[in-house]
């Protein structure tokens, strides 16, 4: 399991969607094929006899699809997904802070961030004076950033076969696994073709066809970023996306394999207020550390100075010396949160600094998320689900997204370690009603 290299399988996988024939197995001609859709092969060896007998789980992120997107632009193949099994009509809760990649690691690990390690997209460790950027290649492929078990990890660690075209962590090698067959990063790799390659892998032979696969899309995020919420652009992105679904759906039919499909989001959007909001003109950061709004206090006495210089500077936002940090948010324990924490009390953008006076000082863009969902109900997040272990017609109630981690590899058949959530929350939502492991 140790080299890094483009699979003949899996080339050979892709020959299978592209019809292509046995010549695609060589690798001079993957240059025909768009390079982006290299994969690489770990060699984790053959699923074993117990796992080729588990059903498979497809793993859908839709990168902020807020909770009420569905229902409100018609999304027709998700709410048919829903009611062919069990959805979350008033959303999922994503954990604090509502970011891409602190909340795709927390589906896949079962742990609030603050457990896992990516507090942010970006941010400062105190103890290796090292800084991780979810844009740093260097980093993300760094496992040593990581706490957890990803569930590509767990599936590995338990004979079972997986694969990720992306999702948060899936580049890096932690718990001591990396997924059988995974992408680098490329949001440029056409949309279909991601469908392409997710059939390619579930029609392998069964010793190497993956059991668990995560399949990533970065819209509508980017459209709610760049125009807003209730933009037409926003609307045309969950109607793209939800064509997507439904092509997918269509051919996970078609391979006559027992699959659940599982379709989340990691967070919401929110039309942000006000221009930035600053944090160095209202208390002196000198000799901190920053990463976005986040603050590193290297002494005691700096920590409690700006602690005191801040909090009651705004209206816009709260401070808390890290200890101090609400429980409901579970953001207090890590020193990568930084201290003291400062929280925005609305739609609001805060940095810790503005940009070097010789660069552009960009506004902050029009929608949002990174807020507490507990009173920014637009950060909720989306949550559907169908399959054979799943049950036809159910809805649930808005729960923590720490929970689908352990629901998750029930529906794989295996057994997890213990997390920050409980298959109880979703037990109610399985044929077997979350019995004994194993099928």
């Amino acid at each position: 399991m140790s080299f890094r290299a483009v699979s003949r399988l899996a080339l050979a996988s892709l020959a299978l969607v592209f019809g292509l024939g046995l010549a695609a197995q060589q690798p001079a001609v993957s240059e025909a094929l768009n390079p982006a859709l290299l994969v690489i092969h770990v060699d984790n060896g053959p699923n074993s006899a117990k796992a080729q007998s588990q059903h498979y789980v497809v793993l859908v992120s839709l990168d902020g699809f807020r909770w009420d997107y569905a229902k409100r632009d018609g999304a027709a193949h998700l709410l048919a997904l829903g009611k062919r099994g069990v959805w979350a009509p008033e959303g999922m809760l994503p954990s604090y802070p509502s970011l891409t990649f602190p909340n795709h690691f927390t589906i896949v690990t079962g742990l609030y961030p603050e457990h896992h390690g990516l507090v942010a997209n970006s941010f400062y460790d105190p103890a290796t004076q090292a800084r991780y950027a979810s844009s740093d290649p260097q980093a993300v492929t760094d496992g040593s950033w990581y706490n957890g078990i990803p569930l590509w990890s767990l599936a590995e660690s338990q004979g079972m076969r997986s694969a990720c075209l992306f999702w948060p962590g899936s580049e890096a090698k932690i718990a001591g696994f990396q997924p059988t067959y995974y992408l680098h990063f490329d949001d440029k790799i056409d949309d279909v073709d991601r469908i392409r390659q997710v059939l390619a892998w579930l029609r392998l032979p069964a010793a190497d066809r993956p059991h668990f696969i995560t399949l990533y899309y970065s819209e509508p995020d980017h459209e709610g970023h760049e125009f807003g919420p209730d933009a037409p652009e926003t609307k045309a992105a969950v109607l793209k996306v939800d064509g997507l679904v439904g092509k997918l759906k269509a051919g996970l039919d078609a391979t006559g394999l027992p699959i659940d499909l599982v379709v989340v989001s990691d967070h919401g959007m929110i039309k942000a207020e006000g221009g930035w909001i600053t944090l160095d003109q209202f208390a002196d950061l000198t000799g901190f550390e920053t990463a976005g709004s986040l603050l590193y206090g290297k002494t005691e006495e700096d920590r409690a100075r700006v602690y005191n210089q801040l909090k009651k500077a705004s209206s816009q936002f709260v401070v808390y010396r890290r200890k101090d940090v609400p429980a409901a948010l579970n953001y207090s324990q890590n020193p990568r949160e930084g201290d003291p924490v400062v929280i925005a009390t609305g739609p609001y953008a805060i940095r810790a600094h503005a940009p070097p006076a010789d660069a552009t000082d960009r506004p902050p863009t029009i929608g949002m998320h990174g807020f507490d969902p507990r009173k920014l109900p637009q950060m909720k997040a989306s949550f559907f689900a169908a399959g054979p272990d799943i049950l036809e017609g159910k809805t649930v109630a808005p729960f923590e997204n720490v929970n689908l981690y352990p629901w998750l590899a029930h529906l794989l058949g295996l057994a997890p370690p213990r997390t920050d959530g409980s298959l109880d929350v979703l037990a109610g939502t399985l044929r077997d009603g979350g019995g004994e492991v194993g099928k």
